[in-house]
């Protein structure tokens, strides 16, 4: 290779991956967090590397050349066999790794998500952690993507080949009734968990399945003005102990009940790439179970017992 052709980087093969994912150089450039002259750079670097046009950028949406496509096959092998290196290095004590890219759901991020965070700082020294916090969906979609490589969500089906990841089970948890103190939810209206996230189109299903309509006048996206609207007599609700973790001061405002119909429950885990990051995603899925045991679980069940085991670790 001449020195005029440069090199051919992890960096490169990275950008040109998310570009042919993507089909756009600006949604490639957002994925990553760079701006797209960025990846125009990269992508002509690696281009000038190779010797081949990768990219057909006149395409709408953008497509790999015979090139690309072949390149593609063993762009993923490479990228995958650096992270397994870097997984490799790390399995004594974790000590090795230099970069966690972790997704978390937003139901954590009150407790759980910090305390394991300085947990794992304090055994990874040199390490590097962007934390990205989300709907369940989209963590499942930045995974699927490889734009993550844990993260902490619900469960849910993805339009991928099965077999592509590994799961890691942490908590079972029901979905309830919540409703202003001492207030009933038949006199009161829905306010709905948005169904542009996962749990909202759980509900929701559940609903038409149970033929219920309930005409909901609110739909919000977020834990805490859903709990101040019921804790201040607007409505009721259906969410899930961990939202009234998250959101503990509406706790004393608010009444829990078991759902008045056919019961539903959620459960989460932990997920990361099969055998990309070796032992690596069980061992953290043993820390998020000891600390949702205790953060959650315990105190959750003391204060309402009758939820018994339907909020239980797994």
């Amino acid at each position: 290779m001449s020195e005029s052709q440069g090199r051919v980087t992890l960096w490169g093969i990275e950008v040109f991956l998310a570009a042919a994912e993507e089909g756009a150089i600006s949604a490639a450039a957002r994925r990553l967090g760079v701006s797209p002259s960025a990846v125009s750079q990269q992508l002509a670097s690696l281009e000038a590397a190779l010797g081949a046009a990768l990219l057909d950028r006149g395409a709408r949406p953008m497509m790999t050349t015979p090139a690309g496509t072949m390149f593609r096959r063993h762009a993923q092998v490479i990228l995958n066999a650096e992270a397994e290196a870097r997984a490799e290095l790390a399995l004594a004590d974790l000590s090795g790794l230099t970069t966690l890219r972790l997704g978390m759901i937003e139901d954590l991020d009150a407790e759980v998500t910090p305390q394991l965070l300085a947990e794992l700082a304090r055994e990874l020294k040199g390490c590097r952690f962007l934390l990205e916090t989300g709907a369940s969906h989209h963590l499942l979609e930045q995974l699927s993507n490889r734009a993550l490589d844990m993260v902490v969500a619900a469960d849910a089906p993805l339009d991928a080949p099965e077999g592509w990841r590994e799961v890691h089970p942490l908590l079972a948890e029901p979905f309830l009734a919540v409703a202003p103190r001492g207030g009933d939810p038949a006199s009161l209206p829905l306010i709905q968990y948005t169904t542009r996230h996962l749990m909202g189109r759980q509900i929701a299903a559940h609903l038409a399945r149970q033929n219920i309509r309930v005409g909901a006048r609110f739909e919000l996206d977020s834990y805490t003005p859903i709990l101040a609207m019921v804790a201040a007599g607007a409505g009721w609700t259906i969410l899930t102990p961990l939202a009234l973790h998250h959101a503990a001061r509406f706790r004393d405002a608010v009444d829990l009940r078991p759902l008045p119909f056919e019961p539903l429950g959620r459960s989460l885990s932990l997920q990361a790439r099969a055998g990309v990051l070796r032992d690596m995603p069980g061992e953290v899925a043993v820390r998020l179970r000891r600390l949702l045991d205790r953060q959650v679980v315990q105190p959750t069940r003391t204060r309402w017992p009758w939820l018994g085991d339907t909020l239980r670790m797994l």
